[in-house]
């Protein structure tokens, strides 16, 4: 259940020395499924089928702003059901699918870093 197209990538190493499991996965993707540690080792994954509404960045928006996941998730939703086999989610559940586990955390992590000029505003 919402674990196809799980790749694991392999053991990676980060600029600051860091070792950690590499993983890929689907943009459709049940994000809560993965933990954030295995056998001691951190866990990062990427996503390897951004849809055109993460794709399209012309007007210097962040990639990931939150806002882009509710679009996505309104739009979509059946489309999210299906591919996560479970006809049941409801809104906030795919949103946490999708969003890295934690919809609500991100969404904070947005606006603040908004506030402090991290990222562009949100249009």
């Amino acid at each position: 259940m919402g674990t196809f197209g799980l790749k694991i990538d392999g053991i990676a190493n980060l600029t600051y020395d860091c070792d950690v499991i590499s993983v890929s996965h689907p943009f459709i993707f049940d994000c809560r499924l993965l933990p954030q540690t295995f056998m001691g080792l951190d866990l990062r994954s990427s996503t390897y089928d951004l849809p055109s509404e993460f794709n399209d960045i012309r007007n210097e928006e962040y990639i990931w702003a939150y806002q882009k996941f509710e679009l996505f998730v309104d739009r979509h939703s059946k489309e999210i059901q299906e591919k996560l086999n479970n006809h049941d989610l409801t809104k906030t559940e795919m949103l946490d699918a999708l969003c890295f586990g934690d919809f609500e955390r991100h969404k904070t992590n947005c606006m603040k870093w908004e506030t402090d000029g991290k990222i562009p505003v949100w249009k």
